[in-house]
């Protein structure tokens, strides 16, 4: 199984707008961190795609490996 590049081990807080999608980089090869440039292209990854509930900052994961994909659960404390 192919592991994703690690971005960063802190999250990236980002003001995400109500209403607006976000393709966020599962990969990690991305140059636009956190979200999706289409590095991914040739592997297994693919974006996580989600549309903002409301306007506020989040705490995208740069680590990639959160197991609540896109959102920052902590996972990069153990890496």
């Amino acid at each position: 199984m192919e592991k994703p590049i690690i971005a960063d081990v802190a999250p990236k807080p980002v003001k995400i707008e109500e209403g607006k999608t976000y393709a966020w980089c599962a990969c990690g090869k991305s140059d636009n961190q956190p979200f999706c440039d289409g590095s991914h292209g040739g592997t297994a990854f693919t974006p996580v795609v989600f549309k903002a509930g409301e306007t506020k900052t989040a705490y995208l994961c740069m680590c990639k490996h959160t197991s609540n994909p896109g959102f920052c659960d902590g996972s990069h404390k153990s890496l």
